[in-house]
């Protein structure tokens, strides 16, 4: 059984994850309104574009820090202190190599930058290039530097890389509201957020230095502990994660460069829909982050049961989680862009947005089940399905785009989500074997009982345009809500779980 202080590890660590999410959601959040309204559509677009070309760097982590971080829980639970520097230098090692090629193919990109988006405006294209380098440079330098990210996961540390990068994360967005307040344009951006990434990275690697040595005094990390053992069982362990990140990227990391191809003129507002999208799974990823170094140790110690209880409890807890925030999104989300982003963004992104949150609500919602698998060493048996959902989610989005624009895209999108679930439930959950669970019991308490607890305010949402008396329609919502809170005490809760809740609530505020 999971001990208690496993259990506090968890919540400190999906609390320090929440914290590093947290403040990219605020970034996400206040950034755009203040962009949105002091650039232009199209100088927008592209400084989106920038941002989204340069993330590709980080698919060519294939998986390595999240093997570090499963590889130092696992052997530093088993004692063996030997292996485990192996694997961590000769990761090291093999990131400094993704690196250089990232960076060398940012160089082939910016090269060709006009002759792929045909419709970009001239007079930005040498900014575009300089940003490009910069945001992606730095992103490249970040690959080795997440060594230290997953040494600290591993260690059940991850308050450390959480103040690091979330605090890195607000400096920039500070320092680009300033610039562009001073009409400062996509060049000058880009050199502020590079010298915030590299910033973060001296920082992390100083605080490894200091730190590291004290959680840990035996890890030792150098070039000369590498090994070819090590790089063939990195290899082994990180194909699944490879080609997961390959479908990731088919998922979630082509749509915007999509959109730039064939309608330049849209990115902006599907950039608008997309990174409020990237707040919600940003948010989910933080929270639950942690889950796989548990996952670890609990399939170290030999515990299936107990990992297929994780699996089915946290997915409860996450589609609670991503049902009450998506839910507002899809019914409401016309007057939420018109606050955050204003009018002109709002009417072109609407639609989008509701198509992509469907999308990722469904595709998310089977998170902690593909960390479980992580952490249990068991992905390489269940590498089809994400393929499958991207290639799905790329011919869907790259035949319906080139047609029909945009929107067809998003819809792309829905539909390769929908072939991910499917496969997960019927294809990979009867194939794992390490993480016992029925999938009856995954389909009625993990994702049917959130459903039906937020039945009563889909029910008010859906209606709520059709009331014309203003009061009467906010009673309706309020009624709908109130609903939803207590189908959830009643279904959302296993019985244990409100004893649990009510005891707790004794003790804090002294009930008899």
């Amino acid at each position: 059984m999971t001990t208690r202080h496993e259990k506090m590890l968890v919540v400190k660590n999906a609390a320090s994850n929440l914290v590093r999410g947290g403040a990219s959601a605020a970034v996400a959040l206040l950034l755009p309104p203040f962009l949105t309204r002091s650039m232009s559509a199209e100088a927008f677009g592209a400084w989106s574009l920038v941002l989204q070309l340069s993330a590709y760097v980080s698919y060519l982590d294939f998986g390595i820090q999240t093997a570090i971080a499963r590889f130092v829980a696992h052997c530093t639970e088993r004692r063996d202190a030997e292996h485990r520097d192996r694997i961590v230098s000769t990761a090291l090692l093999c990131l400094t190599g993704s690196a250089c090629l990232a960076f060398s193919g940012l160089l082939l990109l910016a090269l060709f930058l006009p002759r792929i988006f045909h419709h970009l405006d001239s007079s930005m294209v040498f900014d575009v290039r300089v940003a490009l380098l910069l945001v992606g440079g730095s992103l490249s330098v970040g690959l080795p530097a997440s060594v230290f990210t997953g040494v600290f996961v591993g260690l059940q540390r991850n308050e450390v890389p959480a103040a690091v990068i979330g605090g890195s994360r607000l400096v920039s967005a500070v320092l680009l509201v300033l610039v562009v307040y001073r009409g400062g344009g996509i060049a000058t951006m880009a050199v502020v957020l590079c010298l915030a990434n590299l910033g973060s990275y001296t920082i992390q690697y100083l605080i490894y230095r200091r730190v590291g040595a004290a959680l840990d005094p035996s890890m030792k990390l150098s070039p000369r502990r590498a090994s070819k053992a090590a790089a063939r069982e990195l290899f082994d362990y990180c194909l699944s994660l490879t080609i997961w990140g390959f479908s990731l990227l088919l998922v979630t990391g082509l749509d915007l460069t999509l959109v730039g191809i064939y309608r330049f003129d849209q990115v902006a507002y599907y950039a608008v829909a997309a990174t409020a999208v990237t707040f919600l799974a940003g948010v989910f990823g933080a929270i639950f982050g942690a889950m796989g170094s548990t996952a670890a140790v609990v399939h170290a110690r030999g515990d299936h049961a107990e990992l297929g209880r994780l699996v089915v409890v946290t997915t409860r807890i996450g589609m609670v989680l991503l049902l009450g925030t998506g839910l507002p999104l899809i019914f409401f989300g016309g007057s939420v862009l018109r606050i955050w982003v204003g009018p002109a963004y709002a009417d072109r992104a609407t639609l989008l947005l509701q198509i992509l949150v469907v999308a990722n609500i469904v595709r998310i919602c089977v998170t902690p089940y593909v960390l479980a698998l992580i952490g249990s060493g068991e992905q390489r048996r269940v590498i089809l399905v994400p393929l499958l959902e991207g290639i799905t989610n790329l011919v869907c989005s790259a035949i319906l785009g080139y047609f029909l624009g945009a929107l067809r895209i998003a819809v792309g999108t829905l539909i390769g989500s929908v072939v991910g679930l499917a496969g997960n439930l019927f294809y990979n959950m009867p194939r794992t074997h390490d993480i016992q669970f029925s999938i009856r019991e995954y389909l009625r308490d993990s994702l049917f009982r959130p459903i039906l607890c937020f039945a009563p305010f889909t029910f008010t949402a859906v209606f709520w345009h059709t009331i014309t008396s203003a009061p009467l329609r906010n009673a309706s919502v309020a009624a709908g809500c109130l609903l939803s809170i207590v189908l959830f005490w009643q279904l959302a809760l296993m019985p244990a779980e409100r004893k649990r809740i009510g005891s707790m609530a004794k003790a804090r505020f002294n009930w008899t």
